[in-house]
């Protein structure tokens, strides 16, 4: 198995992260995947993924919740310079969040799009926030659209029509604690998107799937979120667990 999008880096995991990674591994998760969120977690971030050669992989990005009117510039400049440096396997978390402040939409889409532009540049793919934004997230994704334009949109949460507008686009759908949920509604549809535009993750430490809702979630709960795929698809364990890790290799070309 392999978590495409997990904190692991953060301060929830200070004391007893290794512990938590060994769980994971012991549970068969290969290879983690960590998206950035803005310069108070990158150096965090990066330690970690020294620290796990060939098993943990850093994104770089900026979340859209960290675009503020005041510092997005410097801190889009940071992910500049970090992608000028090394190399990432994919830039992350980007996008757009309405949730939190409609106010900074602008500058949102100004980050979105800059972002969007440097992963054309490289060649590597996006991994999108979307939280009460997906009109204005496709709007900018239409916009920009080209060959070399792909990702994952994470912790998929919308309706079966949105979920083929985002596969039209060249992405894939993340799955993660959200379709354990009895009002979580993807797992009412998810049997009609194909296998292959599936792939696992938990957004640990947020978001963990039932039975463990409500508290802290870690890397080897990808396991009932295959799980749960396995009841949706009426397809074998192993069987879930080969596609989507095909799936998450051949994105992020590891």
């Amino acid at each position: 198995m392999i978590d495409t999008h997990t904190h692991l880096y953060s301060d929830q995991f200070d004391e007893d992260r290794s512990e938590m990674i060994q769980r994971a591994l012991d549970k068969g998760v290969e290879k983690f995947f960590l998206p950035a969120i803005d310069s108070e977690t990158h150096e965090k971030m990066l330690l970690l993924e020294s620290g796990y050669p060939g098993k943990i992989f850093s994104m770089m990005g900026l979340h859209p919740c960290s675009v503020k009117p005041e510092s997005w510039e410097y801190e889009l400049q940071l992910v500049k310079n970090y992608l000028d440096q090394r190399d990432f396997v994919a830039i992350g978390e980007i996008g757009i969040d309405l949730y939190w402040d409609k106010s900074t939409l602008d500058i949102q889409i100004k980050a979105f799009e800059q972002q969007i532009d440097w992963a054309i540049e490289k060649d590597i793919p996006i991994v999108i926030h979307s939280r009460e934004s997906f009109d204005e997230t496709f709007e900018v994704l239409e916009r920009k659209k080209h060959p070399k334009l792909r990702g994952i949109f994470h912790c998929f949460s919308g309706n079966l029509e949105q979920a083929n507008q985002a596969i039209d686009l060249n992405f894939v759908l993340g799955i993660g604690g959200v379709v354990t949920f009895k009002n979580g509604k993807i797992d009412q549809f998810l049997n009609q998107i194909p296998l292959d535009k599936i792939v696992l993750e938990t957004d640990s430490p947020y978001l963990a799937p039932v039975p463990f809702r409500g508290k802290r979630n870690e890397s080897s709960y990808v396991e009932l979120v295959a799980g749960k795929l396995v009841d949706i698809y009426k397809k074998d364990f192993s069987e879930i667990d080969r596609i989507t890790t095909e799936n998450a290799l051949k994105l992020f070309r590891i």
